[in-house]
């Protein structure tokens, strides 16, 4: 999902507190719209903000509190502010700036080997690459990376996964779906069935 739907998202929701609360109608914070409201507010918090963000920890503080019309002044604030900071670029976790860096370093090091005519080992070098975009996405949108057994999701899986959780669509998937194929081929010798510029499509 990207940010301008992240944001629109929240606008709805900004929207229909200000709605609500311009009426002036004696204990309308605590009406039955106003439970409803905080319930999607909270959603979106927890589907939009990246894991373990302040948003979601300011969140969890009023999770418990039993008095809709005070619940949901303090969060509708923590949306508004997740809001501004999505308008102003800083919703950036230290995974995806780590992340950055370390699938710079894999590119480099698959460029480095297509230079030099490696193109088995570069298109397993930017397969890991893309595995790691991968799960770093996931980790972001608080898709699961493990089974129920506690086991790592495999590639694959976590990529239908982010498909299903509308991360992106169903023709980005099946893009991925042939760069993690192509990635399978080279790391089982299979490296007949591609050739260099398949490779450098990917990276």
């Amino acid at each position: 999902m990207d940010v301008a739907r992240m944001m629109a998202q929240l606008d709805e929701l900004i929207a229909e507190y200000r709605e609500m609360i311009s009426t002036r109608t004696e204990g309308v914070l605590a009406s039955d719209r106003a439970k409803l409201l905080v319930s999607r507010l909270e959603a979106a918090i927890d589907r939009l903000a990246p894991p373990g963000s302040s948003y979601v920890r300011q969140l969890d503080v009023y999770r418990e509190q039993k008095r809709t019309s005070l619940k949901i002044r303090e969060v509708f604030s923590i949306a508004l502010g997740l809001h501004h900071d999505l308008a102003s670029g800083w919703v950036e976790t230290v995974v995806e700036m780590v992340h950055a860096d370390t699938h710079s370093d894999y590119l480099d090091m698959a460029e480095t080997l297509l230079q030099s005519g490696y193109k088995d080992a570069a298109a397993v070098i930017t397969g890991t690459s893309l595995e790691v975009h991968v799960r770093t996405l996931c980790v972001k949108y608080g898709v699961d990376t493990e089974l129920a057994s506690g086991a790592p999701k495999k590639a694959d899986v976590m990529n239908a996964d982010l498909k299903k959780a509308d991360v992106y669509d169903g023709l980005r998937q099946k893009q991925i779906t042939a760069w993690m194929d192509l990635r399978n081929k080279a790391a089982h010798g299979d490296y007949q069935s591609y050739d260099e510029h398949q490779v450098r499509i990917v990276h």
